[in-house]
């Protein structure tokens, strides 16, 4: 007991001299990393709140979900992050690396949805792929052609895959693994369409891991090129590749529908009513997290999150649908509301 009572004496102490010298120079502008995908919508909420109000605009980095996070997580301070933008949710390992470096009261704000682009230039083929296609074109290692098992990649073009698909190159563009639009693509698309082959399916009651590593493991063999956080990169790339294919935020696709188009998924195209309805088969929810510790130290972060969650913003006719943000309904932006007005630190 009198072990504990020190240990706990001697955190408490830490955690004083903490609060007493990190914002002995506190910032007057908020700092937000993390996800590309929300990065866009961000920015437009940082631009107008510098506008309207007495605060600077916020600085804004795009380091992808993961990279935010960790980021977000080092500790509590002038020197880490406020705010992480994610296209994802934190999951609960992070959270606990947050706790362990101090950053003990996490507020999680659901700002809406987006689907994940599957593109390619205005241009192109015209193509249309399933999961399991899509599966095929991208894993490293894929059920053999010719017989049981499984090889490393055999696919070449598209026409190796399905007869009546274009005899081109496969090439994608996607994220990197940091990016929570990876994340997003490889539980949705890749390990969903991965469970539609039997020699794999069945791997997830013998040897769980390795039915993992199968469905997650992306080729490295030039087939998918990762190139990095910039989505507007990648738009570039399909224009001067209309053979090629590109992954990203719907947001982008809806950003840049002069250049680049969708390819259906599963016969579905991804557009704001598909996604929206639920019939899009690639879309995920938008989130950012805020800082508890550093509200009030840093000027403007409660007001700045009061502009981001307000129906101007992210309701039905918010300014933020209008750049493709696929809004809450009534139900979820009511609950969501009402947890960040209290500013309530999530538990997982």
């Amino acid at each position: 007991m009198k072990k504990t009572m020190i240990g706990a004496t001697l955190v408490a102490a830490a955690a004083a001299t903490l609060s007493g010298t990190a914002f002995a120079e506190a910032r007057d502008q908020i700092s937000i990393v993390g996800s590309s995908t929300v990065y866009p919508f961000a920015t437009v909420v940082a631009e107008r709140f510098g506008q309207t109000t007495s605060y600077a605009t916020p600085t804004i980095e795009s380091t992808g979900s993961g990279g935010g996070i960790r980021l977000f997580c080092q500790g509590v301070g002038e020197s880490t992050p406020d705010i992480t933008n994610a296209s994802r949710r934190i999951k609960a390992s992070e959270l606990e690396t947050c706790a362990a470096n101090g950053v003990e009261e996490v507020v999680e704000v659901l700002i809406g949805y987006d689907g994940i682009a599957i593109a390619e230039s205005v241009n192109g083929q015209g193509m249309e792929l399933s999961k399991a296609e899509l599966f095929l074109a991208l894993a490293e290692t894929v059920p053999n052609p010719n017989g049981n098992g499984l090889v490393e990649n055999p696919y070449k073009t598209w026409k190796d895959i399905r007869s009546n698909l274009p005899n081109t190159a496969i090439r994608v563009f996607g994220p990197p693994p940091t990016s929570g639009t990876r994340d997003a693509f490889v539980e949705l698309v890749m390990e969903e369409g991965c469970t539609e082959f039997p020699a794999i399916a069945a791997l997830e009651d013998s040897d769980e891991d390795k039915f993992g590593e199968v469905c997650a493991t992306m080729r490295e063999d030039g087939a998918f090129i990762e190139a990095g956080e910039n989505d507007t990169l990648i738009v570039s790339r399909l224009e001067n590749d209309p053979t090629a294919l590109g992954i990203f935020g719907f947001s982008f696709l809806d950003q840049n529908s002069d250049r680049v188009k969708s390819v259906a998924v599963d016969g579905v195209q991804a557009t704001f009513e598909n996604i929206a309805s639920g019939s899009y088969p690639v879309s995920r929810p938008l989130f950012f997290y805020v800082k508890k510790a550093h509200i009030g130290v840093i000027p403007g972060i409660e007001e700045y999150v009061s502009e981001f969650t307000n129906r101007r913003a992210i309701g039905s006719n918010g300014y933020l649908v209008d750049r493709g943000l696929i809004p809450l309904d009534n139900s979820e932006y009511s609950r969501m509301k009402a947890s960040v007005d209290k500013m309530e630190p999530l538990s997982l």
